[in-house]
């Protein structure tokens, strides 16, 4: 007996009974049936070769839809898996996760993975997809599914099973004789996959705990084509040249140690960008109706217990104990702040108070997490806390928006996606005040015109927050500035402020990051510009060359005369050849080189080269710094 289903369109189609999502395919055309990778049915994801049934509504997936690239992904760390099995047969498999542009898998293997093994691996996946091996759908009931990973001493794997409630029932997915756990849908014939390549490896601790034993990931990539696989490694050698690691180093701007693990030494260079980047906020922080405090580094565990992080985020923190007292070194401004807010009488006439810190921080983060500035253990926040009535919120938030978006302008950031992060399963708070919290946040974005996605379970213990992220030059997203609105801290550290009819109120207070932390924004500043900073912010605005020791004295005058100004020059009277200096400017990436010969002595001139658009002619000094300072003031990107 014929069933119907329908189509994305709300088509009908008639098929016969038993058939499966490939025989739709099929029915609606060859070139789909080729592409098909799963189907959709009423919004999950399904194996091709499971049955259809009458009145399902299903869409047949492909590498076009984000749903059939993670499964094509997922299918390609399979067959990464079952490679390994091939050639190394000693090999134990572990987990083998989809991740944003790809997937890894992790083995437990006598001797590490090194990047010289991929090739000879990448290889035999393509026997593999050769081959043309089908991928079938196996379950098992729990105990017989442990049984048989323990028989074939995948120990790894039957950790997994076991820690499945018992009665359930486990599915996994065979292809010839290589067997893995998993819920699926996977591609229905190894032929599916040709476009991937393996990218890099690394290790990483079983479960992601440090008392469990290192395995080692190999790390890859899959598309629907292998257009898109050269694309993808293109961007990728793309933004190595732009590591931030890797210029920090070239261009001399900061570095790392171990007897400082996680922490940033910036240099002389890399100092001048950080003050430039304090600087501006502070003039906003001016215009905008800020004021800027300086709290302790290191305070009270009770002040710790009173905010909430003690029981919360303990395990982030830093502790020292002196004079039989224990104290914490902080890792955010908020209780501190709380405190300065409670040494005055406040009235409704104060608010709303915008509370400023530029102090720093420490948050114990784990070395296996920990990566170049973007994730550090010790960093400055532009961080600002608004104490604000309840019907002030929505006029705070505005402005933090405008001075929000007028800072990424400035940085040259176009493109900004919004996000609500709501109440997580470890929070502080009633039901009532997180409706009433994230409320109010929803209310003010949807009044200010801001079109936003929602991120469950991911705001703050204390509450809900505004998550912005940014798309850098190679489209990149990254997480920066935030809004927290928190009704629970003026409540723990009994905060008040005194209304129009007398009586007292609690203030709520707003949590706000625009940049966030600085060597965060540092290290992504400086990926999304290549390290080529907009002369405002470069270390070196402008290098003077002279050609000849002639010269000498004038462009040491022009150096001056640029210094004297406010400007950022550097005289380089190198017994080199001009071009030699030259291009030792370009790979320092100053915006602006200043060749001196006999005739621009003479003249008081300066010939100008930028570093991107070439010899700009010979100008007037004077001509040239008013044009630079008026580039600087205007912190053109």
């Amino acid at each position: 007996m014929p069933i119907s289903v329908r189509l994305p369109d709300d088509s009908v189609r008639q098929l016969p009974d038993g058939a499966t999502g490939t025989d739709l395919a099929l029915s609606i055309g060859p070139r789909l049936a080729e592409a098909a990778l799963a189907v959709r049915v009423d919004g999950k994801a399904r194996d091709l070769k499971a049955p259809v049934r009458d009145g399902e509504k299903i869409a047949i997936l492909t590498g076009k839809d984000p749903e059939g690239l993670d499964l094509l992904r997922h299918s390609t760390a399979h067959l990464l898996a079952h490679a390994v099995k091939r050639l190394y047969p000693d090999a134990k498999v572990g987990i083998g996760p989809v991740i944003e542009d790809g997937f890894y898998y992790d083995f437990q293997v006598a001797k590490p993975f090194t990047a010289e093994d991929l090739p000879a691996i990448e290889a035999e996946m393509k026997k593999i997809v050769a081959e043309g091996i089908e991928v079938t759908r196996e379950e098992l009931p729990r105990d017989d599914a442990a049984k048989l990973f323990r028989s074939e001493g995948e120990l790894l794997k039957a950790e997994i099973v076991e820690s499945i409630p018992q009665g359930e029932i486990i599915s996994g997915y065979r292809q010839g004789d290589f067997y893995d756990l998993c819920r699926g849908p996977h591609v229905p014939n190894t032929s599916k996959l040709k476009a991937f390549k393996l990218l890099s490896v690394a290790g990483a601790y079983w479960r992601g705990d440090e008392k469990n034993a290192m395995l080692s990931r190999i790390y890859g990539t899959a598309f629907a084509t292998q257009k898109e696989v050269d694309e993808h490694i293109q961007r990728l050698e793309e933004a190595r040249q732009r590591d931030h690691r890797k210029l920090g180093r070239e261009l001399d701007l900061y570095s790392f140690h171990p007897e400082a693990p996680a922490s940033p030494f910036f240099h002389p260079k890399g100092t001048i960008v950080y003050n430039e980047l304090v600087a501006y906020i502070r003039e906003l922080y001016h215009k905008y109706g800020y004021s800027e405090v300086i709290t302790p580094q290191i305070m009270d565990v009770a002040l710790w217990k009173t905010s909430g992080h003690y029981e919360n985020y303990a395990d982030n923190m830093y502790f020292t104990t002196a004079e039989e007292r224990e104290y914490a070194v902080k890792p955010m401004n908020c209780p501190g702040h709380c405190v300065y807010f409670a040494t005055g009488k406040h009235s409704y006439r104060d608010l709303p108070m915008r509370i400023a810190d530029f102090g720093r921080l420490h948050r114990f983060e784990r070395s296996g997490v920990t990566h170049g500035l973007t994730r550090v253990r010790t960093f400055c926040q532009d961080d600002a806390h608004l104490f604000c009535a309840q019907d002030q919120i929505k006029s705070e938030m505005a402005a933090f928006l405008d001075l929000f978006y007028e800072v990424y302008a400035t940085f040259g950031f176009g493109e900004i996606r919004v996000a609500l992060s709501t109440r997580p399963e470890k929070r502080l708070g009633s039901d009532e005040i997180w409706d009433q919290a994230e409320g109010a946040l929803a209310e003010a974005m949807t009044e200010k015109g801001l079109a936003f996605t929602l991120n469950p379970g991911e705001g703050a213990f204390y509450g809900p927050k505004i998550e912005f992220q940014v798309l850098d030059a190679l489209k990149r997203p990254w997480q920066l500035g935030t809004l927290q609105v928190d009704y629970m801290l003026p409540e723990r550290f009994e905060l008040h402020y005194t209304q129009a009819d007398g009586t007292e109120a609690r203030p709520v207070m707003l949590h706000r990051a625009i940049l966030g932390s600085l060597e965060r924004f540092f290290g992504i500043l400086v990926e999304h510009c290549g390290g080529a900073f907009p002369a405002w912010l470069a270390p070196v605005q402008a290098a003077v060359l002279p050609i000849t020791d002639r010269v000498h004295p004038f462009a040491t005058q022009v150096a001056d005369r640029l210094r004297a100004a406010g400007l950022r020059p550097e005289l380089d009277i190198r017994n080199e050849k001009v071009n030699a200096k030259i291009r030792e400017a370009q790979l320092q990436k100053v915006p602006y080189m200043l060749v001196i010969g006999d005739r621009e002595a003479e003249a008081g001139t300066v010939s100008v080269r930028h570093r991107s658009k070439g010899d700009l002619g010979v100008q007037p000094l004077e001509t040239f710094l008013e044009a630079l300072q008026a580039e600087v003031r205007s912190r053109a990107h």
